[in-house]
């Protein structure tokens, strides 16, 4: 990906990180860390609301917000989850969805090719912990 911004009027506009709220941060951790390979590169907050930003390999970055008691629980449906999906860069979707299925995650859609206007590209993707889908967005 590059880092020059087509952007003129925010000039190197770009995405720093996407914040979720979890409902399981351990399990989050799992999914993002272990399975998908992410790096810890901080960890702030007080003991009770910890706060993980995780690099996604190219300088970008998830932010994982440890749940609260008046967070929704693991399953339950939450309104005003404003979080649709997360679509991830990739130069392969099928091959980044391999791990995640070998360590047990529901894949929702295997990879396929589509068509949105003149982008043509391979999307697959999974639910998380937390009930955010994750979609692995690869263009052709």
């Amino acid at each position: 990906m590059s880092s020059a911004s087509k952007n003129t009027v925010v000039k190197t506009c770009g995405l720093h990180h996407v914040t979720i709220q979890t409902r399981d941060l351990e399990a989050s951790l799992r999914l993002y860390q272990e399975v998908m390979g992410m790096q810890l590169v901080a960890e702030f907050g007080p003991a009770e609301r910890r706060v993980m930003l995780l690099d996604m390999g190219d300088g970008r970055h998830i932010e994982l917000v440890a749940p609260t008691a008046d967070s929704p629980a693991v399953g339950s449906p939450a309104v005003n989850d404003p979080l649709v999906h997360l679509a991830i860069a990739t130069p392969d979707a099928a091959a980044s969805l391999e791990p995640v299925r070998q360590a047990g995650y529901e894949v929702t859609m295997e990879p396929k090719a589509v068509s949105l206007g003149n982008l043509e590209a391979t999307v697959a993707s999974l639910n998380s912990p937390n009930g955010e889908m994750i979609e692995f967005f690869q263009t052709r």
